[in-house]
């Protein structure tokens, strides 16, 4: 008999990249179910919370996603991401819990900021930890990557959270050989990355790959916009031009969703996943670093929120 060679031959099979990052996604969300007591996954509908619902939908197929998922909703969110959300939780038929800003605006818990150009970003913190409580969730899935921010580069996949739903860079548990201590006390939580080690062309490649439907406004299309930052942000009933900003219409597409106070686009053709993929392989800059006001109110601005409580 003719003898095989290498891998085959050792009955050892080399994983595709994307095979073999989906494969640690899906362990981690299994440990999780089989360990915490509540999990809940956090779902924005932008591509990366795709991306979960998708792992966990395989996770556990033929069983539904066995834990509700959560929208931690501003009020101030592009109306095509919001539609989109809704059509997605319904198709998979899993339960979505939408914690409101607004409500906790209403209730007097979280107070809305004054001034020129306010925004909601910061307050979802508030609203988060709320819910949490009152769910009496002890694991939070999340889609945040490494590469997206320095802040988020520093996170383990489980990572820990007081009683008051804070994090500490300085305090964090060593994860050696896949294995993850989710210890905690009464009133602790942990924060979960499945997909930490993924890199955007990681994500779009599985997009693209898995045939995932994204929100219409990752795609190239027309809409007003003016500059503001070396930012490009679209007019609607939340943010306005000042006096000297010039409101024009130009070809964009998004990067990443987010509040439409804070979140930029990008000037873009790509209509297709396979132009995009090309679009974020020459990228010199990162999603949240091209495109989220949010992140440079100062260098330290995500790691501060990250403290308070914020994904």
């Amino acid at each position: 008999m003719e003898q095989t060679s290498g891998a085959v031959a050792t009955g050892q099979y080399q994983l595709s990249q994307l095979a073999a990052i989906e494969a640690q996604s899906i362990h981690i969300i299994r440990e999780v179910a089989a360990e915490f007591e509540r999990p809940v996954l956090l779902f924005s509908g932008g591509k990366d919370s795709v991306i979960m619902l998708r792992l966990a939908q395989k996770a556990f197929f033929p069983a539904k996603i066995p834990f509700p998922v959560m929208h931690v909703d501003t009020g101030h969110n592009f109306p095509e991401v919001i539609d989109f959300r809704d059509r997605m939780v319904a198709d998979m038929d899993a339960s979505l819990i939408v914690a409101s800003v607004q409500e906790s605006i209403d209730a007097g818990r979280s107070v809305e900021e004054a001034g020129l150009d306010p925004s909601r970003n910061r307050l979802q913190t508030r609203t988060l930890l709320d819910a949490l409580t009152e769910g009496k969730y002890d694991a939070v899935f999340g889609g945040a990557r490494r590469d997206e921010e320095k802040a988020r580069a520093k996170e383990r996949v489980y990572s820990f959270r007081d009683e008051f739903g804070q994090w500490d860079p300085k305090n964090q548990r060593p994860e050696l050989w896949s294995l993850y201590n989710g210890r905690h006390r009464p009133g602790e939580h942990i924060r979960v990355f499945p997909i930490s080690d993924w890199t955007e062309l990681d994500v779009w490649q599985y997009i693209g790959n898995e045939g995932l439907e994204l929100p219409s406004i990752y795609y190239s299309h027309t809409r007003e916009v003016f500059r503001r930052d070396g930012m490009l942000l679209a007019t609607g009933p939340f943010v306005n031009p000042r006096g000297d900003e010039e409101v024009f219409e130009a070809v964009v597409r998004y990067r990443t969703v987010g509040d439409m106070t804070c979140t930029g686009a990008v000037e873009s053709s790509a209509v297709t996943v396979d132009e995009i993929i090309l679009e974020v392989a020459a990228s010199r800059l990162t999603e949240r670093g091209a495109t989220r006001a949010d992140d440079k109110v100062s260098e330290a601005a995500m790691e501060d929120r990250k403290k308070e409580g914020y994904f």
